[in-house]
């Protein structure tokens, strides 16, 4: 069976169709078949595709777990003291909070529901979130044909099961879930922050009022008003949302989370690392304070570290199950660009 390869001279890219790679430009023999298989992969869980060498950069557009050598770690961090020099004035801090939803709202106004892409990753990253555990798919074939992975199928019950999603936007989540879970007993709620975005879902035809609901909430609110009790919650969902919010104001949403979440339930979480691509790319005169940045649409992203993360969640009583950090190197090779994001994942349990 042939297998692709790409090579890289003067800019240009050659594909030729051979097994091994073997020519004047590489020092040794590619067996390029393992990573062929992973073309047309959907996310698998902890990557699978990793760069041994340097001079194959080129052959696929996203390599997994990457690492960075202290000069990188170097470049990077004076890049976040250059872009951090000058923050903004009190006044305009105080109305990029004041107007935060109404921010969110134009977001939403102009982007309806195609910004984000649908996160169909998460059922490998997250097998927690398809809770009958039946199919999930792992790798998409072009033309759209599926390949799925069959899981072991648990012991179903009666027992009713709740999601519940932290900023869900437009349904990127929520919606991948309904679409495979069909458990009876599974529920979702959902809330965002902005009214545009509620509105946005509830009008998609892949809203069912009898398997979710979702409302409009200030998450950094001291008391939540929610259509469900203390203590009912299975699994909590806070996906790229955390980072959209006041770093003073986090403990507070993390303390409710926990409030709400069952004895043994669990939250997935998943965010912006420091250093990601998106924080060296910011110029001077956005920054809020130290990682805390306004984007040119004036909605907010902080930075992790795994340390900040867990501290969050440990001092609100959560057990730490899970914080990786995810360094993916995502290539153009069109332009022959290299670009690096990192991003933070974690899972984090409420004691029985």
């Amino acid at each position: 069976m042939l297998t692709k390869c790409s090579n890289i001279t003067r800019g240009t890219v050659f594909t030729c169709l051979v097994r091994f790679c073997k020519n004047s430009r590489c020092d040794k023999s590619i067996n390029v078949t393992e990573l062929e298989k992973t073309r047309f992969r959907k996310k698998p869980a902890g990557g699978g595709r990793y760069l041994n060498d340097s001079k194959h950069i080129y052959l696929f557009n996203a390599w997994d777990n990457v690492d960075w050598d202290d000069e990188q770690e170097k470049v990077a961090k004076e890049k976040v003291e250059q872009n951090s020099q000058i923050t903004f004035s009190e006044d305009h801090l105080k109305s990029l909070e004041d107007d935060a939803d109404k921010h969110w709202d134009a977001f939403y106004d102009i982007h309806q529901n195609r910004f984000f892409k649908d996160r169909h990753w998460l059922f490998t990253e997250f097998p927690e979130l398809a809770p009958d555990n039946t199919s999930a798919p792992v790798r998409v074939y072009p033309d759209g044909e599926n390949n799925t992975t069959q899981i072991t199928e648990q012991t179903k019950s009666d027992t009713k099961r709740f999601i519940f999603e932290i900023g869900c936007g437009v349904g990127n989540t929520i919606f991948p879930i309904l679409q495979y879970s069909r458990d009876p007993n599974l529920f979702i709620y959902g809330c965002d922050f902005s009214s545009k975005a509620i509105d946005i879902m509830q009008q998609s035809e892949l809203y069912e009022t009898s398997r979710c609901n979702v409302f409009v909430l200030d998450a950094t609110l001291e008391k939540w008003n929610v259509p469900f009790e203390e203590n009912s919650i299975d699994i909590i969902v806070l996906i790229f949302v955390l980072s959209a919010i006041d770093p003073a104001k986090m403990t507070t949403v993390i303390n409710n989370m926990y409030k709400y979440l069952k004895p043994g339930g669990l939250v997935v979480f998943r965010d912006y690392g420091r250093y990601d691509l998106a924080q060296l790319r910011f110029k001077k005169g956005r920054c809020i304070s130290d990682n805390f940045y306004a984007r040119g649409d004036n909605t907010r992203v902080y930075f992790f570290t795994q340390e900040e993360i867990t501290k969050l969640f440990q001092d609100a009583g959560f057990k730490e199950e899970q914080n990786l950090i995810d360094r993916r190197l995502q290539v153009n090779r069109g332009k022959m660009l290299k670009m690096y994001r990192v991003w933070i994942q974690g899972k984090y349990r409420k004691p029985l």
